[in-house]
């Protein structure tokens, strides 16, 4: 390791546990469905990516605007990004989605691969959606199938549609 930190944290939220990690540029990963007992092997995969220690940390800003997003009171995270686990047209289509897809609107694969001048890669869109490290804050879950199907998500698809209830594109579900 070269000394340097990556903070992190597990939070609970509606839809299971979140775990959150940030370098001084930003914060660098959110993981689904990761509490505590099962931190271990993403900081594992974390640290060797960056080259850096995992260490608990509060992440007092991230976690606040997440529990207001959940609470229904934040439309838009305003949290400094490290984008380093992305790269080249991934990071690309990334960054296209959270500057331009806002809450409660969708866009699909194929319209996203034609707003970063690649109209042939809807597939190569679906791969780096699931290779987001920052979903719910730059989210791919905002991104469906052109015939009006919801598509994957690397949460699980039944994350993915409370996330996009929560912004009012999809109802409520019974129960």
């Amino acid at each position: 390791m070269n000394g340097s930190v990556v903070g992190w944290r597990v939070m609970d939220t509606p839809i299971g546990p979140l775990l959150l990690a940030a370098t001084p540029a930003g914060l660098v990963k959110v993981a689904f469905h990761t509490d505590e007992a099962s931190a271990g092997p993403v900081l594992e995969r974390l640290a060797e990516r960056l080259g850096a220690t995992p260490e608990p940390a509060a992440l007092e800003e991230p976690v606040r605007q997440l529990t207001e997003y959940f609470a229904g009171r934040r439309k838009d995270f305003d949290l400094p990004l490290d984008w380093s686990l992305s790269t080249g047209f991934n990071r690309q289509v990334l960054k296209e989605l959270a500057a331009h897809v806002p809450y409660g609107a969708v866009v699909g694969y194929q319209d996203l691969a034609v707003r970063v001048g690649e109209p042939g890669a809807a597939q190569a869109v679906g791969r780096a959606m699931g290779s987001n490290p920052l979903p719910v804050v730059v989210a791919c879950h905002r991104v469906v199938e052109s015939d009006g199907g919801i598509g994957g998500f690397g949460g699980g698809l039944e994350t993915k549609r409370k996330l996009l209830a929560l912004e009012g594109v999809l109802p409520e579900p019974l129960f």
